[in-house]
């Protein structure tokens, strides 16, 4: 047999095979077949049908979460600093400690009945007051830590107001004075005493009013005042005072009513104990209720000192009746604070030592934290205390029954 007849056979025999193929395979359900009429044998001369992919789940793409803002804390804001507080030395009031350290000042005033109302009572720490010409009183104002407005209407100065100003070694302000106390300022008013602030010399620092006439139209200022105080030359400096203070009494354990009474000659004065303000509503003659024409307030110290002294004639050849007192020395003295008044005594054991309250046991006299009223009268004076009714017993919160 030549190589055309078995090439040719062995066509036959493949395509034979094919056949039988394609039958087995439609008998047993298509198979990734192709069409009869296709006109195409598979694997000849052609691309093999492709097989479905298998479906990919879709994956979104991935986003990062926007982050919540975080809220920007605010800054936390420095506090203030507390303020530091310390305690006036005439009154016990918490103050700072510049306005403890103000140097102090006294002046004059005029008590007569065309000076009523005076100015500068309520600015005033501590208040002395006295017999001068008379036995018609005049007083001192002493002001510490307190700048004033208005003060008047200024007088002149007698030897033992010199005395207890000569406490402090205060400023002095007056106009004029008696012989005795003139001379005593020339020869000790350069801080030996006290420093000498004369409306003759300090002319500019003192003015007269309009609506008043002469001698009770004369006044000053606490800027005038400070003034001086700059130009003599002192220096505001802490200040040692032996007087002691303590807060008000509370409220359930002050007394109802209670009253103080003395006179100078025609000029009756009356101290009214106010339980809800615990202070002294003052009141004098012609007056009644004591103003400070300053600030229009009523005029009410938080204690009240009556001290009894010995006074007699200055016989200084002015035939005007001036008075000298015994300043050194000790005596009988009524304090009153809280709404009760003890008898006492006052000391004084030098021209320069403080003047000191002491209760009947021999103790120093604790005050209450602001102004004080001192009235200086003469021995023989009569003193009139009525007692303010006691509080009751269920009044007290506990703890605070005092018996």
């Amino acid at each position: 047999m030549n190589r055309v007849a078995v090439a040719g056979l062995a066509v036959v025999a493949l395509l034979a095979g094919l056949a039988v193929g394609m039958f087995v395979a439609g008998a047993t359900g298509p198979s990734n077949t192709v069409p009869a009429n296709s006109g195409l044998v598979a694997g000849i001369g052609s691309t093999p049908p492709s097989t479905a992919p298998t479906p990919t789940a879709s994956v979104e793409p991935s986003i990062a979460p926007t982050p919540s803002p975080t809220p920007t804390p605010a800054p936390t804001p420095t506090p203030a600093p507390t303020p530091v507080l310390v305690a006036a030395p005439l009154t016990g009031r918490l103050v700072s400690p510049a306005e403890a350290a103000r140097y102090p000042i006294a002046v004059m005033i005029d008590d007569l009945s065309p000076a009523r109302p005076q100015s500068g009572f309520s600015a005033a720490s501590v208040v002395w007051q006295a017999p001068a010409e008379g036995g018609i009183p005049r007083y001192m104002l002493v002001f510490q830590e307190n700048i004033p407005t208005d003060v008047g209407p200024v007088r002149s100065a007698r030897y033992y107001y010199i005395a207890w100003a000569a406490e402090l070694k205060a400023i002095y302000a007056h106009a004029g004075g008696s012989p005795q106390a003139l001379a005593t300022l020339r020869a000790q008013g350069n801080g030996k005493l006290v420093y000498n602030a004369d409306e003759f010399r300090w002319g500019g620092s003192f003015h007269r009013i309009s609506t008043r006439f002469s001698p009770h139209n004369l006044y000053t200022s606490g800027k005038s005042l400070r003034g001086i105080a700059k130009a003599i030359g002192v220096k505001d400096k802490a200040l040692k005072w032996p007087w002691t203070f303590a807060p008000d009494l509370p409220l359930p354990l002050r007394p109802t009513g209670g009253r103080i009474e003395v006179a100078y000659r025609a000029n009756a004065i009356r101290y009214d104990y106010d339980r809800k303000t615990n202070s002294y509503l003052r009141s004098v003659t012609t007056e009644k209720k004591q103003i400070d024409a300053a600030t229009g307030q009523r005029v009410a110290p938080k204690n009240v000192v009556v001290m009894l002294m010995s006074f007699g004639p200055l016989n200084d050849g002015s035939h005007k009746h001036r008075l000298e007192a015994k300043v050194v020395g000790s005596g009988t003295a009524w304090i009153a604070t809280n709404g009760t008044t003890i008898k006492g005594t006052w000391k004084k054991s030098s021209l320069t030592s403080p003047t000191r309250f002491f209760d009947g046991n021999g103790k120093p006299v604790v005050l209450t934290v602001g102004q004080t009223f001192v009235n200086v009268m003469e021995i023989g004076t009569k003193v009139v205390t009525v007692a303010g009714k006691a509080p009751l017993p269920h009044s007290f919160p506990l703890g605070l029954d005092p018996r």
